[in-house]
């Protein structure tokens, strides 16, 4: 808990409810959209599926009051970005509320919190973790995964470096939440992800290359075409972005991407060859890429533990990618480091 505290974290506090109807009301009046509404999940904010008659879909998104303002603006301003630089890349848009300048609103309800309201297009697709795993689809995603991060590298904004226990280089403050894994055998194979973080990662962070990121990169917030589980149709839920090493964007990706059967890095070695053939990997990048995949599943790991033991209402969505981190760290950590480096380049130099 206090490692949360400290960072003034939204995790550990439920979000004020919002009522269908409400949703409805905040569409008409702020965004002029008259829709039916549909609750969605999600970890902080509020979220509801809005479709208008012409079946044009949208996220209506209630900010967690708890937010800091220009963290909501972080967000929204990195879509228009990302929108005016690469208006092909498959990203949601911002629509603004009316007559404003800005990609939010304000909402007041008397007895509560104020929060922020955001609308954005809803884009089409079946999210990733519905469909069937093939090198095809790593090699698409690393690709889009590498334009999307060359539409976002110029970008820059005030709120870029504000604190968020996910952010991976920053990952050995989590150390203290691995305390609600009661079995130590079991407890020490993040210990030991993050012990490598801290020996090999932290000292050459200030060398790599930054950048505003999207940091969540996983198969629930990346979507497949209708009918095509190869094409990647878009990517959604920036709510993690922030200012990071490049090579830590590509790393949570591919934490995903470890592969269940056969050399442990085979998946991941497709999505980073197709994301290098896009923006080079350096390196300097390169070397503490292995390192870093461990790292965020041992972070989730350790966020995810700690979530569920304090929500269990929400303990199944908290907890729908543990099972897959826990083998990918098991399967990371009876890898060398010098053999994964090494192994993983001569794959990515192969192209």
């Amino acid at each position: 808990m206090q490692v949360a505290e400290q960072l003034g974290e939204l995790l550990d506090v439920a979000a004020p409810a919002v009522t269908v109807e409400q949703a409805r009301a905040l569409a008409r009046d702020h965004f002029g959209l008259d829709v039916t509404v549909r609750p969605l999940t999600g970890e902080r904010d509020r979220n509801f599926h809005l479709t208008d008659i012409r079946r044009r879909g949208y996220v209506l998104k209630v900010v967690h009051p708890a937010e800091d303002r220009a963290v909501t603006d972080f967000q929204s301003s990195a879509l228009l970005h990302v929108a005016a630089v690469d208006p092909g890349l498959a990203t949601p848009r911002v629509i603004r509320p009316r007559g404003s300048h800005f990609g939010d609103v304000a909402w007041r309800v008397a007895g509560e919190p104020d929060r922020r309201v955001r609308c954005l297009t809803f884009l089409e697709g079946r999210p990733l973790h519905l469909t069937e795993r093939s090198p095809a689809q790593r090699r698409n995603l690393g690709a889009f995964l590498a334009r999307l991060d060359l539409a976002l590298a110029g970008f820059r904004h005030p709120a870029e470096n504000h604190d968020l226990l996910w952010d991976l280089k920053q990952a050995d403050r989590v150390r203290g939440l691995l305390a609600d894994i009661p079995d130590a055998e079991r407890r020490a194979l993040p210990e030991r992800a993050l012990d490598r973080f801290s020996a090999h990662v932290l000292p050459v962070l200030p060398d790599l290359r930054a950048q505003v990121v999207h940091n969540d990169f996983n198969p629930h917030n990346v979507l497949a075409g209708a009918t095509d589980d190869d094409r990647i149709a878009g990517v959604i839920d920036f709510g993690d972005m922030v200012r990071a090493p490049l090579i830590q964007d590509l790393a949570t990706a591919c934490a995903y991407q470890v592969s269940p059967e056969g050399h442990p890095l085979q998946g991941v070695a497709e999505m980073a060859a197709a994301f290098h053939a896009v923006c080079p990997i350096l390196p300097r990048e390169l070397a503490v890429l292995p390192e870093l995949i461990a790292t965020r599943l041992a972070l989730t790991i350790a966020i995810s533990s700690w979530r569920a033991a304090r929500h269990p209402d929400n303990a199944e969505y908290i907890l729908r990618n543990q099972g897959a981190a826990w083998t990918g760290l098991k399967r990371l950590d009876e890898l060398s480091r010098e053999d994964a480096i090494n192994w993983l380049g001569a794959e990515i130099a192969k192209g």
